[in-house]
């Protein structure tokens, strides 16, 4: 009987399938790290791609950092200490920096937090604030995009002389892909902000690796521009969480220069759908919640055919992430019902989320293994399941599996970093 081992929180669940199964295990190509991370960050922050050192802006009085908060697996251990040597080298005092952990429409990290994501060298060093969304007094209207997104931003940020975001680049399951301008003009803007940009997730080209015609991509980088974001520090990472490559520069340039190694790390070839997908969304911190863990979904539903299942294994632990999704769906009992209330009472992030279930069931079932109550999974219309044997059963059965009849299935042991090529 074939088994694995798929990433659940911060260990392991082992899965057995039927030995008659046509089963593909797929991840992309295994990547080495690089031996010397830190090192590897420091060699991209002296040879900028596109030719814009971080010393020409030497003689800057305040420099703010965006950040991303604990729900990203970002190794800030090796990305921040040359940053922050380099920015000494240049004669800016340490009480001179501010590290703002970008938060978006998360709750703010209180500072008992801080070492969860920060070195505590750093923490001790430097002052470190965390964005809350909801401080309106703390936001400054810049304007509007072409788009017709209203562009509001954390004031202090705005206001430093050097605004620099760091972060990594990897498929994005509306976005295209993360990096670059996201990391503050997403975590560190406002609700108005992020709900018109997030509505755009509707449109066609608003999809995971589509970066030039993604109309809610192109919209980050225009909100970029306004905020006038000078720097990026991005790294790509295998699947193993670990640094294979790090790139610096002019946010625009950096995108385009990692977005290519991004897809060598996690693109493979797969030959047609299948029947049931397997899928892992990665472990710690990625599956902290289905807020985060659905973006899982989305990668696994490009291997699912139509009428097959997702068994999607995402522990959870702080439950569905969001208070605001789970309001939305209290009384909708089908996938037409939420297209219905989305469409009548407009898009808001948070309920946003039900809509993109919702474009998953519409096609395929998903069993959620999970800790969170079989109630609430339900209630949010998937399958629950308090064990693996019993999520693929429950999956075999949803795809209509008959007893002995060969299903083809594929293993995706790192979700949110496998796209088909």
């Amino acid at each position: 009987m074939p088994q694995f081992l798929l990433p659940y929180d911060t260990q392991h669940v082992q899965l057995s399938l039927p030995d008659h199964y046509q089963i593909d295990l797929i991840e992309p190509a295994a990547i080495p790290p690089a031996p010397d991370p830190t090192q590897v960050v420091r060699d991209a922050l002296n040879h900028p791609v596109d030719g814009v050192a971080l010393e020409s802006y030497r003689g800057v009085r305040q420099v703010a950092i965006a950040i991303n908060d604990k729900t990203r697996p970002v190794p800030h251990e090796h990305l921040l200490p040359p940053l922050l040597e380099k920015l000494t080298a240049m004669g800016i005092p340490d009480d001179a920096i501010t590290l703002m952990i970008a938060t978006g429409t998360h709750l703010p990290m209180p500072e008992s937090e801080f070492e969860r994501i920060l070195p505590r060298a750093i923490c001790q060093k430097y002052r470190v604030v965390s964005h809350n969304i909801d401080d309106t007094a703390n936001l400054l209207a810049l304007g509007v995009t072409s788009r017709g997104s209203q562009v509001f931003v954390n004031r202090q940020y705005y206001q430093a002389d050097l605004k620099i975001v760091t972060g990594n680049i990897e498929p994005h399951h509306f976005a295209g892909f993360s990096g670059g301008y996201k990391t503050a003009a997403i975590g560190l803007s406002g609700r108005v902000t992020i709900n018109h940009n997030h509505a755009m997730l509707a449109e066609p080209d608003a999809r995971i690796a589509e970066y030039t015609r993604n109309p809610l991509r192109q919209d980050i980088e225009e909100m970029g521009d306004q905020i006038g974001v000078q720097f990026a520090l991005n790294v790509v990472m295998n699947t193993d969480k670990k640094i294979v490559a790090a790139v610096s520069g002019s946010p625009r340039a950096v995108m385009l220069a990692g977005i290519p190694i991004s897809r060598q790390v996690c693109q493979t070839r797969v030959a047609g759908q299948y029947d049931l997908v397997i899928a892992s969304v990665g472990g710690a911190p990625k599956d902290i919640n289905f807020y985060q863990s659905e973006k899982a979904a989305t990668h696994a539903a490009l291997f699912t055919r139509d009428g097959g299942t997702i068994v999607l294994a995402a522990a959870c632990p702080e439950g569905s992430g969001s208070q605001g999704y789970e309001q939305f769906m209290e009384g909708l009992t089908s996938v037409q019902e939420v297209f219905d209330k989305f469409k009548r009472v407009g898009f808001k992030v948070g309920p946003h989320k039900a809509f993109q279930v919702a474009r998953h069931l519409a096609r395929v079932h998903i069993v959620l293994l999970s800790q969170i109550s079989p109630a609430l999974v339900t209630r949010l219309l998937m399958t629950p399941a308090l064990t693996m044997d019993e999520a693929v059963a429950k999956g075999i059965a949803l795809a209509g599996a008959e007893p002995g009849q060969s299903l083809r299935v594929a293993v995706l042991p790192h979700a949110t970093n496998t796209i088909p090529a």
